[in-house]
């Protein structure tokens, strides 16, 4: 696999991350949160739709219904939600994101650990502590 094909995935979620965070804060604060999501999720399908047609030349989407798909939709409507109240909350965006980052992935290497038999390595308990650490230190006061 060359070095592209596993860097763009990740530029893409990164730069998409950066759009997704700066776009949740910005979402007026009068304006309904689900009011919101709808929209966010008619264009989220619109663009969805056109790059499965382009890509799929028109094939049968029925194909591609499975319960994990589905859970993803509930997993979307929490996710965004959740970032939606957060900062309506009064969270900082570059505290909030890190704070939900970092315990998402502490919380991973147990999935990963417990679903899926992945070794978790010391280096990534080190790791991860010396990320709970550094949120105890920024949030400190």
């Amino acid at each position: 696999m060359t070095m592209w094909a596993m860097l763009w995935p990740l530029l893409l979620i990164i730069i998409s991350n950066c759009f997704y965070n700066i776009c949740t804060k910005s979402i007026p604060e009068d304006a309904d949160s689900f009011g919101a999501l709808v929209v966010t999720y008619i264009a989220g399908a619109v663009i969805a739709s056109g790059l499965f047609f382009m890509q799929s030349g028109g094939l049968n989407i029925s194909r591609n219904i499975s319960w994990p798909s589905v859970i993803l939709g509930l997993a979307i409507v929490g996710l965004e939600a959740g970032y939606v109240y957060l900062f309506r909350a009064g969270w900082q965006i570059s505290k909030g994101s890190l704070t939900a980052n970092i315990c998402l992935a502490v919380a991973l290497l147990f999935i990963g650990y417990f679903l899926y038999g992945e070794k978790i390595s010391l280096r990534q308990v080190l790791g991860a502590f010396v990320c709970m650490a550094g949120l105890y230190m920024m949030s400190a006061r």
